[in-house]
């Protein structure tokens, strides 16, 4: 009966995302969902990748969070509009929280949306909003043995985000390793090695997601 129960939750969850996905299309938006523990990071590569796309695209960010607005505050503050979405409670965004976050942006003033989704390493992973690109960030102070313990998130995102770099001098974080293992789950995956305090890796990162935008927007263009 619970997998029944969970079954419908997915399911319910997926119609919704595809409804993100058609509305994101119609407005020519790119979206990505950026997942990771709470204290990655999440918000400094957020403010960091804003200012490196400036000028390139116009962005847009929806905040989630069990509870509090500081994050979206930060960013609105910026002048990016900026929706905040509190979970009171629930440990991960829903497709149904991330539409009605659409529904208060101007998607057609609108190149990239930015989705931080709630810190937790499991069920993110889980369910989709109707992204275009799973983006994980993965700090230097959590350690290289997270995939070991949180296999499905690192199988699952497209890209990996090392963030904190500038840490690995005072650790014992081993690159080299993180990489064989998370490349052993998950080939395909794209590695970024950044810190938001130094900005090494960040225009390699900034470079890659305008690449990301203009492909899509081009390819929606010659369809």
């Amino acid at each position: 009966m619970e997998i029944e129960v969970l079954e419908g939750v997915f399911d319910a969850n997926e119609m919704i995302a595809g409804e993100n996905r058609r509305l994101l299309d119609e407005a020519g938006v790119y979206m990505i969902n950026l997942m990771a523990s709470p204290g990655a990071g999440k918000t400094s590569v957020i403010m960091r990748t804003l200012e490196g796309i400036q000028g390139h695209l116009s962005g847009a960010v929806i905040e989630g969070d069990v509870a509090g607005k500081v994050d979206s505050e930060q960013i609105a503050a910026t002048g990016v509009p900026a929706v905040q979405i509190n979970t009171g409670g629930s440990c991960h965004l829903e497709a149904r929280q991330v539409n009605g976050a659409l529904k208060r942006l101007d998607l057609e003033e609108t190149d990239l949306v930015i989705v931080e989704n709630v810190g937790n390493l499991v069920c993110p992973a889980e369910f989709k909003l109707g992204e275009d690109l799973k983006v994980m960030i993965l700090s230097v102070a959590e350690g290289h043995d997270k995939p070991l313990k949180y296999p499905l998130m690192f199988s699952e995102s497209d890209v990996l985000i090392v963030n904190k770099t500038d840490l690995i001098p005072h650790t014992d974080f081993d690159m080299v390793a993180l990489e064989k293992t998370v490349l052993k789950m998950n080939p395909g995956v794209v590695v970024f090695k950044v810190s938001c305090r130094t900005g090494e890796g960040l225009q390699e990162w900034n470079s890659f997601l305008v690449k990301k935008v203009r492909d899509a927007k081009q390819a929606a263009a010659c369809s």
